[in-house]
């Protein structure tokens, strides 16, 4: 476990430089979840460490296999000096211990809801898994075991939520792309869905 969390801690400073703080929250039952912040310009990063020590287990499994599954890690960027997005942390710690709590796999296409706003006057209390690959490639490990790939995760307001939804985390990221909406900026308003 420890060996893959160096492999991912590595494969996030190759590709988001040195973190300028960090932090770890861990939940009753849970392994230790980090969470590090990378400064890039007017761009802060939020990534999480220990998520990937295990693998996501199917929750109809009878027992979970300790080595197959998927594995991720969640990545958040917003704009910097717009809002107080350090509080995201803790939302964040918690998105990443929901596989080993509530027995969840987070695959890109899905909405994870924190039932609060994610930083201090957010219009967010949920986003959007994105697909991997762009920010920080996929992690490769030894078989049997399947890579580490590093989920971006894109706010939502709760009309955008509602209307996911209904409609699905294509037609939504369309919707997005069209009205040439900043997905960083942490005060934004919800596109319109008209």
């Amino acid at each position: 476990m420890g060996e893959i969390l160096a492999l991912v801690e590595a494969r996030l400073l190759t590709a988001l430089g040195e973190p300028d703080a960090r932090a770890a929250v861990t939940f009753l039952g849970t392994d230790r979840i980090e969470v590090l912040r990378f400064v890039d310009g007017d761009v802060v990063r939020y990534a999480t460490l220990g998520m990937s020590a295990q693998p996501m287990a199917d929750p109809t499994a009878v027992l979970a296999d300790p080595v197959k599954g998927p594995r991720a890690e969640l990545v958040i960027s917003v704009r910097a000096g717009l809002a107080d997005t350090d509080k995201v942390l803790r939302p964040l710690a918690v998105l990443a211990a929901s596989p080993q709590v509530e027995g969840l796999i987070v695959a890109p296409g899905a909405s994870l809801e924190v039932g609060e706003p994610l930083w201090p006057g957010a219009p967010f209390s949920s986003v959007l898994v994105a697909e991997p690959g762009g920010l920080v490639e996929d992690l490769e490990l030894d078989a049997p075991m399947e890579p580490v790939r590093f989920l971006p995760l894109l706010p939502m307001t709760n009309n955008e939520a509602a209307w996911k939804r209904v409609r699905g985390a294509q037609e939504l990221q369309e919707r997005w792309l069209s009205h040439g909406t900043d997905l960083r900026d942490p005060l934004r308003g919800s596109v319109s869905l008209d």
